[in-house]
Order: C-alpha cells, then structure tokens, then sequence
C-alpha cells in the first residue's frame, strides 16, 4: 500500500497536479475556518443563499424543493412503527434504504433554503423543530438499519459505498451547527459507519487498486469524504481525499496505467468506465458535474487551490463533450446501458450544461468567454426548451439566467461547423457538419460490445457492431432516437449493423435474474464479480482492428467484425455448461466520412455457421401521423417508390412532416429491401424499471438480405444527409465517388470533388490503391490540394504497430509541415512516408508534401 501511495505522490507530481494541494498542513485554526468556509459553501450551492433565492428565476426551484420536503414530512407522519416513511419499508432492500436517506437530505435542504420574504416565504427555512426532527430520523436508521455492520452490505455494492453516503454526508453539512448542538457525538458515529462500509477500499479508506474506486465513483467517493473531514475538521482526511480525487485529471496513459485503471479521459477526447465501456454521457457527466461541484465548495477554503484544474475540465468539455452533444442532445454511443432510460438525450445535456454553467463561474478571461457562449449556443440550438428548474443548485439557475441575459456574449459552438472526431480510444467517431452528424460505435479486444447491468438495457447485443446514428439539423431526436428508437427498432435491425438472422433471449430470459449466478463456479459468477462483468454485463470483442484516422475535418474508420470474449471462452471450454454465448457473423467495414456522403464498404459478409445473415443500410424512426415515403431510381433507369424489394441505384427516405430526409446511393449492392412497419412496443422491453408503456412509430428500415449458405459478399453504399432528389441523380454513375478496392484486405474510395483518397489496409503485406501503396494494417487520408500541396495522414487502427509506412507513387515530394515522428524520403517511384506510431494509441499523424 505504502509502495502504491509513493507511485501516487510521483505520478501526481510529474503531471503538475500535486501542487494542487498545499505542501505545508494548515494550522488548527486555519483548518477549522476551511473547514467552516467548505461547509458554508456546500450549504450556498445546494441550498442557494438569500440573494440567489430572492431572483424570479429560482421560484420554480424552491417551490420544488419545498413540495418535495413537505411531501416527505407527510410521509413520516403516516408511518408505521417500523417505518420512517410510510410506505417503503426496511431490512432488505438497499434501494429503499438509500431513498430513506434521500428524503432525509431533501427535508434538510429545505430548512436550508432562504426564501423570499412575504408571502412566499417557507416555514420550514432555519425550522429547528424539522431540523431536528430529520436528525433523529438519522439516529433511528443508524440505530436499525445502517449501524449494524453484519446486518448490512446487501444488495448493491453502489448503495452502500456511494449513495447512501452522499446523502448522510450533505445532510450533516446541511445541519452541522444542529447536529453538534443536538447530537454531538452523531456525526463521528456516522463517519465510523462510512468508513466502515467502505468495503472495496482499505482500512475505511480509498484503494486506488479496486475496479470499484475508479472514475465518477472515485470523485463520488472522495468527495463525501472531504465532507466528512469539514465536518470532523479532519485535514488529514481532506487532503487524503483530495490527493485521491486528483487522480481522476489525469489523463490515462494505455501503455503505463496507473494501478492499472482504465477509466478515465484520454488524449483523444475518449471516456472510459467499467474499464472498457465509452461512457462520456452517463458516468463521464457525472464524473464532471462532481469535480465542478468539488472545485466550487472548495472555493476559499485553503484546502486545494482549485483554479489550477479549470483549465483541463474545460478540455474535457471542449474535446470530450462538445463533440458528442448535437443540438442540445447526447448521442447514443456514449451512454452505455442508459441507452435503455426514459430520461436521456436532451436530459443528459442539461445536466452538462449546469455543469458548465458553474464551471464559467470558475474559469477567467477567454476560457470563461468561450464556456458562457457554449451555454447560449446549446440553449439556442436545442428544439426543446431547457428547464433550470432541474438544476441543482439554486446559485446555478442564477448564474445560467445572467449568461443568457448577457448581450455581450455571443452564442459560440465549441465544435467548428465541421470537424470529424476519432475517439479511437473508445471505439466510437463522431463526423460533424452543418446539417447533420453522424456516430459510429465500433468495439474491439479493448472496448467493449454494448453493456447491460441491472435489467437495463436488455437487448444490446449488436451496439457496438457497427451501429450508427445520423442526427439532423432542426430536428426533436426524440421522435428519431432515445428510447423509443431502442424500442420500436429491431435489435438485430440496428442502422448499421451486420447480423446473423437468430432469435437471442435477454439475460433475465435467460436465467431468471438479472445477471447469470453460479458461485460455486471456479470463475465466481456473482453479481458484481468481474466474471460477471466480462461474460455478462460487458463483454469486449475479440478483433483487435478497430480505428481510423482524421485529416482536418475528414474521417476514416475501420473495423473487423468479432465474436465477442464469451463466445471464445464458451467454445474453449472455458464457460458453464448453462452459460448461453452467441456467434456473431463475419464482415470487414470502413466508413469513409467526407462532406456531404457517408460512404460505407463491407466485405466479408457473412457467416461461418452457414446462417442467412441481414446488413441493415439504415433504420429510422418517426411519429405515426408523420408523412414518410421512399422513392428511387432503378438500375434500369425506372423509377420506383417503396416498401418492397428492389434493385436500386438510389433511395430517398423522406418524412416531409419534420421536412428531413436521407439519401442512399447503392454502389455495389444486390437488391435491398425496404420497409416501413408501424411498431408498437412497450418501453419495459429495453428495461424492466421502464414504466410499461406502449411506444408507437414508423419504423423505416433499409436491409440487404444473404441467404443461408451463402459465399460472403462485398457490399457499398453511401448515406447521403438531408438529400434532394435533384442531388441524388448526381450520382448516376457514381458522382465524385470511386471504389478503388473492398476486399477483407484493402477498402479504399476517392472523392474526385475533394480530392480525397481514403484507405484501410486489414492485413500484413501491401497494399496497392489509389497511387498508394502501404505497408500493413492501416487507416490513410490523402488529401490533394491545389498549389502542388498533398497532406497525408496516417493512424495505427490496431495500436500494437511501431511505424506504418505509405508510399505515395508519383513525382517526388518534399516535406512542408509534419507531426513528430513522420520521416519523409524520396525513393524510386514516389515519396516513401514512414510515420512512427509506437505508443500512439490510435492518433492520426500528419505531413504536408508539395511536389
């Protein structure tokens, strides 16, 4: 332990973070002022204070939290003997226990809660009575619930390490004044308990090692325990709490992890929880709303000089957010199992944007200019309007209203109108233009295929396949994604996906319980046990080709479809007998991402059990009075309207209501089916804590069909976003767009327009294409422009290769501008380009030629 705190200490000293935090320990009396300041401004942002609270903009807010606390008051009126609140009983279910606990902290918050004076002020406001009342519904729970530490620790582990402490640590922050005069000796009682159901850590403590203190759950964790040290005006445990939240700024290092995490932001914008699940929109928005309320409470206190970590936050927004947010919304391949919830998309961003909102409070000059305008950007471009009143804090609803009000801040995207992202690191890209975007969800040997956990999420199997998601402009996503596309769009339909035609049951169809048991198994099958993770919960791939590259705002990416680790491990032996693995199918995919097309290669299309397989081009949801049609040119040069099957030249999907539409233009395909099924489903399908609900809409489905038996095919196609028919005649004959080679080694296409070649190598050996020739697997942008100028850029899609070498044929060229590592030589028959991508992890090099 002590030999890990000291590799701690280094890591945090070489990347500047150490100095967060004074050398020197503070005096007693300075502890106990810091301590008082962290308490006060807890108390101010949870609670607002009474200049927040006297705006018209917090009314909404208050009156909130007021119905919420009276209702619970009422709920403690009406208990039984044995309950606290009536209704929701104790002893077995964690999850009550938490709720508890909950409702506690919401009566605190609002004896908390300066109102304006008159008649709307609340009688509950500094009501010692109430306040005291809450404190002994603390000691009633600690003394029959939560105190007995063999009765405890049922259930999930979340509860018992990070929730119910939450609530117990802000409540006592709330009320300490109270508590001290009260129950003096309450708040240690309760810390001891804390520290004790601090299961997954080391004596009471934090241990870095453990796969359960990683991430958002390590900044949930230490920061109820830099509550817990102002309480006890323990520095000690501040600055230990502290040191160990600073671990969440660093940016992770694949090729030297500290105590072996993954979880945490990379270099490249990506963001990891659970080890191999891209979660940027779920626990990575937690993780940020944390640190930023983290930074906030510590404001003034003495104990960290907080300022000092805005400046990597804000990247985290500008290079891990902004990205993924497309008018006001979330995009689906960042949300792991909270794909399947209710509340997700624009709910999602408005809880970043609280965040950021706080986080302009924090930054200074043209950081906090550019947070503020990115607040009004995603105000002005989100379609459904945002509710402050869902913020947190009082103080933010304040802040957010005088940003919006402030005439001289400019609505500003963080993103360039157009930008293409690799977030190689966890398998997903993100292509941006004016009009649309467009997500990919990839998944590898390092990323995981999809997650379910908890009944949540129960049909996931093909997510990260291969999935896309093509948002456009102007558009309410809700009646496009979300849960309802989940739910209504068929799981082996998913837009983008190859699979085998199969039937696959959901783990609670499967064995009864939402996980797979069997303790009594070498591999230790348990609810939270790793093997659940890995064969269960999240299960990684087993192909280790899974990347692209970026050439200013264009794209290439690359995967080879897999198996994933539980069918390998099943057909080894490995598995229980009652263990059920599916087989996937076969296919080798790029996507070459330009302008105004998505073009889209396959080969290798098929599948080694003999099984029909179905590539589904696109699938799209809308309300059921929307108007939709398809139309499209025949090969023949007949023109054709849909549903049915036919072989087209193009398509146009069109749902005149929202006036949005997408264009296909079939490449090399054999016939496609097209259909249009209006979908009734009820939402508990995706997730047993769904309400069950009946969600109806037309589902648009664009499929190309293999029999069984089938030889694997080649398949290409382009997506065309927001496409008129005048556009889509265009490419009669295939337009700007060439495929130059689709074969399980090479795929390769031109955009003449551009003056693009894109290219993925999958193999050793080389590769001819395009006036190009290179050496092994790789991704590859050239771009040709005008003046004699060539830019190429280069990434590692399996990141195990030291250099990847690219012979551009032709006259010779001379290096202008380059990246680190790139060598340039002229060599008999062109301009031979060695780019060094040992330790890159997926990152595009780039060099500027001129002939």
């Amino acid at each position: 332990m002590e030999i890990s705190r000291r590799r701690l200490l280094s890591t945090l000293a070489a990347t500047g973070l150490l100095s967060v935090i004074p050398s020197q320990r503070a005096s007693a009396a300075d502890v106990a002022a810091g301590s008082a300041r962290l308490l006060a401004n807890t108390v101010a942002f949870f609670a607002g204070t009474a200049a927040s609270n006297s705006r018209p903009e917090t009314a909404d807010k208050l009156a909130t939290v007021d119905k919420t606390a009276r209702t619970n008051l009422t709920a403690m009126d009406n208990a039984a003997e044995d309950e606290l609140f009536a209704g929701l009983p104790l002893g077995t279910n964690e999850a009550n226990l938490n709720t508890a606990f909950r409702r506690l902290y919401e009566i605190a918050l609002a004896t908390r809660t300066p109102a304006p004076s008159g008649d709307t002020a609340s009688d509950l406001f500094e009501n010692t009575v109430v306040q005291r009342r809450v404190i002994d519904g603390l000691v009633w729970l600690h003394e029959r619930y939560y105190g007995d530490q063999s009765q405890g620790y049922y259930g999930n582990w979340y509860h018992w390490e990070i929730g119910i402490s939450q609530h117990i640590s802000k409540t006592l922050a709330l009320l300490s004044d109270q508590v001290r005069a009260y129950r003096p000796a309450l708040i240690r009682t309760y810390v001891t308990s804390m520290d004790a159901y601090l299961r997954n850590g080391i004596d009471g403590d934090v241990d870095l090692d453990s796969r359960f203190h990683t991430g958002a759950n390590l900044a949930d964790i230490t920061t109820n325990r830099i509550l817990q040290g102002a309480l006890l005006d323990d520095d000690l445990r501040i600055r230990k709490a502290l040191t160990d939240q600073l671990t969440v700024f660093v940016t992770i290092d694949p090729y030297h992890l500290n105590h072996g995490v993954t979880d945490g932001h990379y270099a490249d914008g990506s963001f990891l929880q659970h080890s191999s699940v891209a979660y940027t929109g779920s626990y990575g928005k937690g993780l940020l709303t944390r640190v930023v309320q983290t930074l906030t409470i510590l404001d003034g206190t003495g104990f960290a000089h907080g300022a000092e970590l805005v400046p990597t936050v804000r990247g985290w927004v500008r290079d891990g957010f902004a990205p993924l947010i497309f008018e006001g919304w979330m995009m689906e391949i960042v949300k792991g199992r909270a794909v399947s919830r209710t509340t997700t998309g624009y709910a999602d961003v408005a809880v970043i944007v609280e965040a950021v909102v706080d986080l302009s409070s924090l930054a200074t000059g043209t950081d906090a200019t550019a947070l503020k305008g990115y607040v009004k950007h995603l105000r002005a471009t989100t379609p459904t309007a945002l509710d402050p009143a869902r913020f947190v804090s009082p103080v933010s609803i304040v802040r957010y209203a005088d940003i919006i009000g402030d005439a001289s801040i400019p609505p500003a995207d963080l993103n360039p109108a157009a930008r293409s992202v690799a977030f190689n690191a966890m398998d997903k890209a993100v292509h941006r233009r004016p009009g649309y975007a467009f997500a990919l969800a990839r998944s590898s040997e390092r990323i995981s295929k999809y997650e379910y956990m908890n009944g949540e999420n129960l049909m996931p199997w093909f997510q990260g396949d291969g999935a896309h998601y093509l948002y456009l402009s102007g558009q309410d996503q809700t009646r496009s994604y979300g849960v309802d596309y989940f739910t209504t769009v068929s799981p082996y339909g998913l837009a983008g996906v190859t699979a085998p035609v199969q039937q696959r049951r959901t783990i609670p169809e499967l064995y009864g319980k939402p996980y797979y048991d069997n303790p009594g198994h070498p591999l230790n099958f348990t609810p939270s046990s790793e093997s659940q993770n890995t064969y269960v919960y999240f299960p990684r791939g087993t192909n280790r080709h899974s990347g692209g590259a970026v050439l200013g705002a264009y794209g290439t990416a690359a995967m080879v479809l897999s198996d994933d680790v539980p069918y390998r491990d099943k057909e080894s032996g490995l598995l229980p007998d009652d263990f059920v693995a599916y087989r996937n199918a076969t296919a080798t995919k790029s996507w070459f991402l330009f302008d105004d097309e998505i073009v889209v290669l396959a080969a290798g299309v098929g599948d080694l059990a003999g099984r029909p397989v179905t590539t589904t081009v696109d699938a799209r949801t809308a309300a059921p009075d929307d108007h939709i049609s398809a139309t499209g040119l025949l090969r023949d040069g007949g023109p054709w309207t849909g549903p049915g099957t036919a072989d087209l030249h193009y398509l146009r999907y069109a749902n005149t209501t929202q006036r949005a539409a997408v264009g296909y233009v079939f490449l090399d395909t054999p016939q496609v089916r097209v259909a249009l099924d209006e979908v009734t489903r009820s939402r508990r399908a995706v997730r047993t804590a769904n309400p069950d609900t009946p969600v109806t809409r037309n589902v648009f489905s664009l499929t190309i069909d293999q029999p069984a038996e089938a030889q694997p095919s080649h398949l290409a196609y382009a997506l065309i976003p927001n496409a008129t028919e005048p556009a889509l005649r265009s490419y009669r004959h295939g337009g700007p767009l060439k495929i130059l080679s689709n074969t399980p080694r090479l795929q390769a296409a031109a955009h003449t327009g551009l003056g693009l070649t894109a290219a993925n190598t999958f193999t050793p050996g080389r590769h001819e294409a395009g006036g190009l020739r290179i050496e092994g697997p790789a991704s590859v942008l050239v771009h040709r422009r005008r003046r004699g100028l060539t830019t190429v850029a280069v990434s590692d899609p399996t990141m195990h290769r030291d250099s990847v070498s690219v012979l551009i044929r032709g006259r010779s060229l001379r290096k202008v501008t380059s990246d680190d590592g790139v060598r340039v030589t002229p060599t008999h028959g062109g301009t031979r380009l060695d780019f060094n991508t040992h330790h890159a992890y997926g990152r595009s090099l780039t060099v500027t030629l001129r002939g």
